[in-house]
This record gives C-alpha cells, sequence and structure tokens, in this order.
C-alpha cells in the first residue's frame, strides 16, 4: 500500500470544486493600511483593527456557560453516548496540544494529557488515540466528546499516515491504540481489526490543524493533499472544520492577550490563508492557542479554546442528523 503523502499538485480545479463545502474564491489579503477597519498603532507593525471581525463575549460568565455547555453535551443519536473527532493535519500542527490545552481547560491547571514532541520532521505521535474529555472533580463525568490523536501528514514517503489508514480510522476499522507503521496498513488481519463499525465506532467530524506560524510555508502539494482528503470525508458524509493554531506566534498581541485575536489583521490574514489551503470558508476555522508554553491558565485563552470545541460540536451534530441508525462497511 502505498503511503499518503502528497498527491500530485497539478491536479485540475475541478477535482476540488466538488468538496464538502465548495472551493471558495479565496478572500481577498488588505495590505496593512487598506483595511475597511481603522487600525491602531502596533510596535509589530501590524495593527490591529478598531472593530473585531468576530465577535466573542469574553467575560468570565460566558465561559462558565461554556464550559458547562461543552461539559454536558450529548450526541444527538441516541444510540451513541459519544461524537468522535478527528484532529488531523501536518506534522507538528498542535494537534496533540490542543487536546492538552482542552483538557487542562477542565483540570484547573496546564497538563500535558496527550504527549506532545517538538520534532519537525516525524510525528510524535505514532498511534490512534482517543481522550475524553472530562471534569477535573469527577473523571467519571465525562463530556459526549472523544478527541481522536493520529500521526501528523508528513512530508517523506515514512513520515505521515497513510490514505488506507486514514479511511479506515473514519469508516471505524481501526482499534484504538493501534499502532501505525507505512509498510503495514489497518487490515483484517490486524489485531483488533473492527470487521463491522457501528456507528459508535466511526469518527463523527474531522478537525483539520493547520499552524499559523507556517501557512506560508505549506506546499501546494499540502494543500492538494488537505483538500483531496477533504474530498474523501464528503464522500463518508464526514463534516469537517479546521483549527488554526499558533496564532500567537503571529501576532504580538494575540501573544500578550488572546481576547486580541479578532482585533488582529495578522490573524485575519493567516485566516484567508488557511481558508486557501484548505478550500474551506473562513467560517468553517477557529483559531485558537494552546497552552504550549503556559504554566498557568488564561480566562482569554481558555475561551477562545472553549469556542473552537462548540464549533466542532455543532458539525458533530450535523453528523447525527444525518446518519441516524449504524451503518457497516
Amino acid at each position: 500500500m502505498e503511503p499518503f503523502t502528497f498527491a500530485n499538485p497539478s491536479v485540475s480545479s475541478s477535482t476540488s470544486s466538488s468538496f464538502c463545502f465548495g472551493t471558495p474564491t479565496p478572500p481577498t489579503l488588505l495590505p496593512p493600511n487598506q483595511s475597511n477597519n481603522t487600525p491602531t498603532q502596533s510596535a509589530d507593525n501590524v495593527g490591529l483593527l478598531e472593530t473585531p471581525w468576530r465577535q466573542v463575549d469574553w467575560s468570565e460568565e460566558a465561559r462558565e456557560a461554556l464550559m458547562k455547555s461543552v461539559l454536558s453535551h450529548k450526541p444527538t443519536c441516541e444510540s451513541v453516548s459519544e461524537g468522535r473527532v478527528l484532529l488531523l493535519g501536518p506534522i507538528g500542527a498542535g494537534k496533540s496540544s490542543f487536546i492538552s490545552s482542552v483538557q487542562s481547560v477542565y483540570s484547573g491547571r496546564v497538563i500535558n494529557w496527550a504527549m506532545v514532541g517538538s520534532a519537525s520532521n516525524s510525528s510524535f505521535t505514532k498511534k490512534l488515540q482517543g481522550f475524553k474529555i472530562h471534569a477535573s472533580e469527577n473523571q467519571d463525568q465525562k463530556t459526549g466528546l472523544v478527541l481522536c490523536d493520529v500521526m501528523g501528514l508528513g512530508d517523506e514517503e515514512t513520515a505521515g499516515l497513510t490514505l488506507y489508514d486514514i479511511l479506515a480510522v473514519t469508516k471505524g476499522h481501526a482499534p484504538d491504540r493501534h499502532m501505525f507503521s507505512p509498510d503495514q496498513p489497518v487490515r483484517s488481519e490486524t489485531p483488533g481489526y473492527v470487521k463491522k463499525p457501528a456507528l459508535k465506532d466511526r469518527i463523527h467530524c474531522v478537525a483539520f490543524v493547520v499552524d499559523a506560524s507556517k501557512i506560508l510555508s505549506y506546499s501546494k502539494a499540502m494543500s492538494t493533499t488537505l483538500q483531496q482528503l477533504r474530498q474523501h470525508f464528503h464522500d463518508l458524509g464526514v463534516h469537517q472544520v479546521a483549527l488554526l493554531t499558533h496564532v500567537d506566534e503571529v501576532c504580538m498581541q494575540t501573544a500578550l492577550d488572546a481576547s486580541q485575536v479578532y482585533h488582529s489583521k495578522a490573524v485575519q490574514q493567516a485566516m484567508a490563508r488557511a481558508s486557501s489551503l484548505l478550500g474551506m470558508p473562513p467560517s468553517y476555522i477557529m483559531p485558537v492557542k494552546n497552552y504550549s508554553k503556559d504554566l498557568e491558565l488564561d480566562g482569554h485563552t481558555s475561551t477562545l479554546l472553549l469556542k473552537a470545541v462548540d464549533h466542532i460540536l455543532q458539525y458533530v451534530d450535523l453528523y447525527f442528523k444525518d446518519n441516524k441508525e449504524p451503518v457497516y462497511m
């Protein structure tokens, strides 16, 4: 089985035009002094917009309400107790860090739950693992959300997941904690292989994860790979969203105060580039700041993470509205 690294970047535009949400015309990137909003002066010469391009309630009350809403969320399908979300993206984009950051919000302290690596050319995560977000004071009180961590997509043939494995995970055939290997794809002989996956075994939403600080360095081939993956997920009826990580590395003001994220022109431009990279409208993309450097929790950073989780859950619910009964493949 050939590893699924990068497809031919010369793929025709007609391929991407049939994606789940269509391929929008990439948003126009306005030069620093040609914004519809009036920028303020900035030390990093990027500037903040006077009017935010998305409205968020950053109050403590709103954050606590979000925490309760996510914690109490249950799938709309009675036969399924948890929504399974696959985090997928380039190596080092921040998939595992996002999982740890979300659990940190509920643990009341910064933890490294999903082990995170620092290598840029190989994936630290080698196996499929589902993480059930739970309340810190009562680990039996879990959300109806499982965040599934897998290997990242790499540039080299032996660095990332194969297409076969990605689809096996999405369809529910791959067992939890399966160790991925490019020369040993998931198959019926794989220990723990799920021959007839029920609805609860399948992936109910895919969250692509891309790094804002590397958004200009991703190759055309990577863009083609991500967009072709979107087509495969569309064919399976799986909704997709995206997380734009490391926004604090492209905007100094956001690094100091996460509530400035929607005032930031740099983040707004990174969002537009992520939209083009994925062939996905900006409304499906959520910027996040992971707790990858911090030792203490920050209210605004936690709000941003919770908004991303709430966004994901909306698309999990859409999946269950479309799939009422177990489907075997």
